[in-house]
């Protein structure tokens, strides 16, 4: 395709309605259906090339990536759905909605533990740190940070494991030092 616009406009015609009936099936929710199949003909429309013939057919491929576009919206709403659960029992409790950042490093528990918290995140490198805030202070799940950040959403993916990993051990640190200076 290369993106030939009639190409590609031939190829939406054909598949358009068995990929929204397959995101319906998952989703159970036409606005949400619609927008994952935007997202996957964009994701075709930006990168075409991601055929191999040798793989399947172009309708298996398609929909491959409509069915992996629907998984990750069912698994984001459910994320938020809990979220919001959480956050309104939080703001039931002291009268109003918790920065989710500071809620995080407020659970450490010391204001010496809070300092280093923020010197984990802080001490991230930026692309991490960046894909990191996007997704648990923003809310965004990984296929829209790939999409907003113009990155393949493997690049977010790893990056967003190995910067979790750099803060489990920074964290990790935080809570042995507590165990060895509670036994004091």
């Amino acid at each position: 395709m290369g993106g030939d616009e009639e190409s590609f406009a031939l190829l939406f015609e054909r598949y358009s309605p068995i990929a929204m009936a397959l995101a319906r099936r998952i989703l159970r929710q036409p606005h949400l259906a619609e927008e994952t199949v935007q997202e996957a003909f964009l994701a075709v429309w930006r990168a075409p090339d991601g055929y191999r013939s040798q793989r399947g057919s172009v309708r298996s491929w398609l929909m491959s990536i409509v069915h992996n576009r629907a998984v990750d919206c069912v698994r984001r709403e459910e994320t938020q759905r809990i979220r919001a659960l959480r956050l309104g029992e939080s703001s039931l409790a002291d009268g109003g909605p918790p920065d989710p950042g500071e809620a995080v490093v407020n659970d450490i528990g010391s204001s010496h533990e809070r300092m280093l918290a923020r010197s984990a995140l802080g001490a991230l490198p930026p692309a991490q740190r960046q894909i990191i805030d996007l997704m648990y202070f923003g809310g965004h799940s990984q296929t829209q940070i790939a999409t907003m950040l113009m990155l393949p959403l493997g690049t977010v993916k790893s990056r967003t494991l190995l910067g979790m990993r750099r803060l489990r051990l920074a964290l990790s640190e935080i809570e042995r030092r507590g165990r060895v200076s509670a036994r004091r």
